[in-house]
């Protein structure tokens, strides 16, 4: 019985979605390899510009020259097949291809922001292929409508793809079928030259890289068959084979192509005649038909494709009317996104040429293979163990491929470049204000950074400290959470804006109610994305001795604070363990030291000036002025810079060494100075009015001092003991 229900549980975890009896019982026909991903990506990459296209290639790059652009062009697609590959039999990957790789792997803001600009690509390009049917067909019909034609291809293709995905695959088959008995048709030429083109020609109408940008759009299309993953008996098998199998056939094709194509006609008669394969084949009716059957099976491929993506990102409600765009019927077919595709693919055509756009579109499926590369190279970098793809790559394919795909990119076109990765950036961050709920399995976002971080910890720790880096970090105990409201929020002007927070409260017993009771303590503070606030409750009868052990270990991470913050209440009972754990942390483990003595009414006062007193042989002065300049900075207010002279003989020499110090400090200008005569307890009574004072201590012996002070200043008071590690001066 218990071997029955663990079987049952491992069924329920990992469905056979390709098995006859999970189709039988959704009542769902999925496609295989070859006509849910080989075919579509085939017909995608054999498109109008093999037709139009190869033959100006040849004729300026010579033979070998654009075997050398056909096979860097491939290389991008090669690597990036690879990658999608790999990654595809590493995770389930759902519905929206691309989409759904991206955003388990980076999120849904990354997914999204990637997957409606694909939508919008997908979409803008089955309008970019009518209008290239259009144009073909006029080339037999000159009288015909330009928008009578288009509509017509459009209302058919629609149609098609409303129908049914399985009889969109089944003309994209009668398509396939033209296209090769266009091919035949050339390859069966009866034209032969005896000046063949040469193995590397002069580019006449253009460099390299201007040949290499023309060509190189027509071995993008690799995503057609992934965007139908949702529609596949087995993604995890489908997409890889039938993904690189199209890849490499196409490739070969190209390369044969080129090849014919130097011996049917001159340099200068492939650079002259983009008709030359419908001039030179045996039948040229036949290559117009592969023409129109290229530029119409891409369309369907983009309708059919499109409102799949549509309907991937309704159903984790990244776009908006999110609960009418992912309606499925019972076959699996996405209408309400099909017909709205569909209007906005209509919209297009009717308002004209939208070939300004077509490079944009080239930008956005770039980006996309990009992201995938990408996704693959931080997972391999990674060495999680999650990520073990039954096709494994080598790490350098991944790398390569993003790579690529941004040089591609700025060679292009670079400020449709910049344009569309300012789009993609911009709905990014749109998506990430929403805060979208993420997937159920969460994404490798943390792990990323966690290992970003471990990385970059290594290569610290063998380097030197410097004290130009010095940022307050704090270690807090915390006795009562209820009442250090008031006081956690002047932390937060201690260490804003890139300081850290470390809070801890000893207790006998932990229970729920202690620890969302420090939770909500910390709430306001943690917001703040900048600042880095972690809390535990350790459980200790004794608080010393708990504190103390939290301490020896936060000395030996990496991430380590380097100030202890205490406070002093109105009653001496805590004076002991405060003297022992200032102790503790100053001599034994190389804190700093803030006390805070908090006035019971004014708190913070105004929260504008300080007093920072300082004397000309203090030990303190550079932990006391970073804290001053960190609270000053916070408030934006005004810093009064206050020593002590015994007799006025003294007053010009104390005022010299406050300005030098002010001025190597680089204290804010409209910092004052005062030196005060008399006894140092004498003048604080006499000092200049301000909403806190923050003074240097040497010894555990002045706590009651530190607890009457607030009644001398009628402020707040801040007792501070450096290190030795801190300098105000660097």
């Amino acid at each position: 019985m218990e071997l029955k229900t663990f079987t049952n549980k491992i069924k329920n975890i990992i469905p056979s979605s390709g098995s006859k009896e999970t189709q039988i019982k959704t009542g769902v026909k999925k496609f295989g390899t070859f006509g849910g991903v080989f075919t579509p990506d085939v017909l995608t990459i054999l498109g109008v510009i093999m037709y139009l296209r190869l033959g100006w290639v040849v004729g300026n790059a010579g033979f070998l020259g654009a075997i050398l652009i056909i096979v860097l062009a491939n290389s991008v697609t090669i690597c990036t097949g690879l990658s999608m590959s790999s990654i595809t039999t590493n995770i389930r990957i759902g519905s929206g291809g691309a989409f759904s790789i991206i955003a388990k792997s980076l999120g849904l803001e990354a997914g999204g922001s990637i997957g409606i600009s694909l939508y919008i690509a997908q979409t803008l390009s089955a309008a970019l292929y009518i209008i290239g049917f259009t144009e073909a067909w006029l080339l037999v019909f000159p009288s015909h409508s330009v928008l009578l034609v288009s509509s017509t291809a459009w209302i058919l293709l629609l149609g098609v793809s409303y129908t049914s995905a399985h009889f969109a695959i089944k003309i994209q088959y009668v398509i396939m079928t033209i296209i090769g008995i266009s091919l035949v048709s050339f390859l069966f030429s009866p034209y032969s030259i005896t000046t063949h083109a040469p193995s590397f020609g002069k580019f006449e109408d253009g460099n390299f890289w201007l040949v290499f940008a023309i060509f190189f759009p027509a071995v993008t299309g690799i995503m057609a068959g992934a965007n139908m993953s949702g529609d596949l008996k087995n993604p995890r098998k489908s997409i890889p084979l039938g993904t690189m199998s199209s890849i490499f056939v196409t490739m070969i094709i190209y390369i044969g192509l080129a090849y014919l194509l130097t011996i049917v006609a001159t340099p200068e008669e492939l650079r002259s005649n983009q008709m030359i394969m419908v001039d030179r084949s045996f039948w040229g009716p036949a290559v117009i038909l592969g023409i129109m059957g290229a530029t119409l099976s891409s369309a369907l491929g983009s309708m059919v494709g499109a409102p799949r993506i549509l309907q991937a990102l309704a159903e984790t409600k990244i776009v908006p009317f999110s609960k009418f765009f992912s309606v499925k019927t019972k076959n699996n077919e996405p209408r309400n996104a099909i017909i709205f595709s569909g209007i906005i693919v209509e919209i297009c055509l009717i308002l004209g040429n939208l070939n300004f756009l077509a490079i944009l579109i080239t930008m956005f499926f770039l980006i996309t293979y990009g992201m995938l590369n990408l996704v693959v190279f931080i997972q391999q970098s990674m060495n999680i163990i999650s990520f073990r793809p039954t096709f494994k790559i080598p790490k350098f394919v991944p790398l390569v491929g993003a790579l690529g795909c941004l040089f591609m990119m700025f060679l292009i076109n670079s400020v449709f470049s910049i344009i569309a990765l300012i789009i993609i950036s911009i709905l990014y961050v749109t998506l990430e204000r929403r805060e979208l709920k993420t997937h159920k399995g969460g994404d490798i976002r943390g792990g990323m950074f966690i290992a970003i971080a471990e990385k970059a910890t290594r290569i610290a720790m063998k380097l030197p400290k410097n004290q130009i880096s010095w940022k307050p970090d704090l270690v807090v105990p915390i006795d009562d959470p209820n009442v250090w409201a008031g006081s956690l929020l002047f932390i937060r002007n201690i260490i804003y804006p890139s300081g850290s927070l470390f809070v801890f409260n000893v207790t006998s017993k932990i229970d729920e109610a202690k620890k969302e009771s420090l939770e909500t303590l910390l709430e306001p503070i943690k917001s703040d994305s900048n600042l880095f606030v972690n809390h535990t409750l350790i459980e200790d009868r004794d608080f010393l001795h708990g504190a103390k052990l939290v301490l020896q270990t936060l000395k030996a991470g990496m991430f380590k604070p380097n100030i202890l913050f205490l406070t002093i209440g109105k009653k001496s009972e805590n004076d002991k363990i405060i003297k022992e754990l200032m102790k503790f942390a100053n001599s034994d483990n190389d804190l700093g030291l803030i006390l805070l003595r908090q006035h019971p009414k004014k708190a913070f006062g105004m929260q504008k000036t300080i007093n920072l007193w300082l004397r000309d042989k203090s030990p303190n002065w550079n932990l006391a002025i970073l804290i001053t300049l960190q609270i000053q900075r916070n408030w934006e207010g005004k810093i009064n810079l206050i020593s002590v002279a015994n007799d006025k003989s003294e007053i010009r020499r104390i005022n010299i060494f406050l300005e030098r110090l002010s001025d190597q400090a680089r204290l804010p200008s409209m910092t004052e100075l005062f030196v005060l005569t008399g006894s140092f307890k004498e003048t604080l009574k006499t000092a200049p009015l301000a909403d806190i004072n923050i003074l240097g201590f040497s010894g555990t012996s002045e706590l009651e001092f530190m607890r009457n002070a607030t009644n001398i200043t009628k402020t707040s008071c801040v007792f501070i003991n450096e290190s030795g590690e801190e300098s105000a001066f660097a």
